[in-house]
């Protein structure tokens, strides 16, 4: 069997876009950064169903913290980064930044949150005990997209999309340290890190998607079909799933190239998906191009 829905199509109100999804398997969480409904989406793993939206502005990052349940949220227009409890729906922290916000990624061992600069060339680095801005990355040309932390060396992984290169970046210095060059990916967006066989999945709108071990070499490549915005790797079924219209989703074991399992459209105005570790649900959210409307639902992969 192909890609298959698990929930219905949940309605969210209000309507407009959203950006970066990721899932609380823990606590059966789906958070969405729902840029058009000015907030934090917070939805139920297992129903799909709505249970609120955190005020927090328009947003486009967001990340978890496994020991607490809170959510970091990157807010875009508003140059801040929040702390938020999802089950008060209310927020508990914030930090200013000099630059608007977009993707974000946390270090649960060190304790930071790092929040790229959208369409600029920084990285901002929060401290999550005094949430507190301690550094500032420079990176080299500018529109930074996805970013990936390695939980052994704790080396940061940054798109630059401009530049056709991921910037590898030291957790000690807070100094882009070499740089992996992707010269036949155009706007490299989605990065996933198979943390596991120590691999780099990087992908771009030319259709290419391609795996290179973190030291930089290239390991295998192969065709993506459609467009591609974002993309999740789930390291307990091998699983990568990349939305662009729908999710195109293919297996990965590190010793061969991506391997194609299906693709199902969806909505033209899908670009974003998250995989939940536990359920094996690819969830993916989007906005009606034509209504403005805006919804939620769950899929998964019957072979």
């Amino acid at each position: 069997m192909p890609i298959v829905p698990v929930t219905i199509a949940q309605p969210v109100s209000p309507g407009g876009g959203f950006d970066y999804l990721t899932i609380d398997a823990v606590r059966g969480r789906v958070y969405g950064a729902h840029s058009g409904g000015n907030g934090l989406l917070v939805a139920d793993a297992d129903t799909g169903n709505v249970l609120g939206i955190v005020p927090v502005g328009p947003m486009a990052g967001v990340a978890v913290d496994p020991a607490t349940g809170y959510v970091f949220t990157g807010n875009g227009d508003s140059r801040s980064i929040s702390e938020v409890d999802p089950v008060s729906m209310k927020i508990l922290r914030t930090v200013v930044v000099n630059g608007h916000v977009d993707a974000i990624a946390y270090d649960a061992k060190l304790g930071r949150i790092y929040a790229d600069e959208d369409d600029g060339t920084r990285i901002f680095v929060i401290d999550t005990k005094t949430f507190k801005q301690i550094a500032t990355v420079h990176l080299p040309g500018h529109k930074p997209e996805y970013i990936q932390i390695d939980p052994q060396t704790h080396e940061i992984y940054q798109n630059i999309a401009s530049a056709s290169e991921i910037a590898v970046i030291s957790p000690t210095t807070f100094k882009v340290e070499r740089l992996i060059k992707t010269p036949d990916i155009t706007n490299n967006h989605p990065l996933q890190l198979d943390a596991a066989h120590g691999d780099l999945l990087v992908a771009g709108e030319n259709h290419v998607l391609e795996v290179f071990s973190t030291a930089g070499a290239l390991r295998y490549k192969t065709t993506l079909p459609g467009w591609v915005d974002q993309c999740d790797f789930d390291a307990t079924r091998g699983w990568l799933a990349c939305a662009g219209g729908g999710i195109t989703l293919f297996s990965f074991d590190g010793t061969s190239a991506p391997k194609l399992l299906d693709r199902i459209k969806i909505a033209p105005g899908v670009h974003n998906t998250a995989i939940d570790p536990k359920t094996g649900t690819i969830w993916v959210d989007w906005s009606d191009r034509t209504t403005g409307a805006a919804y939620l639902q769950g899929y998964t992969y019957k072979p």
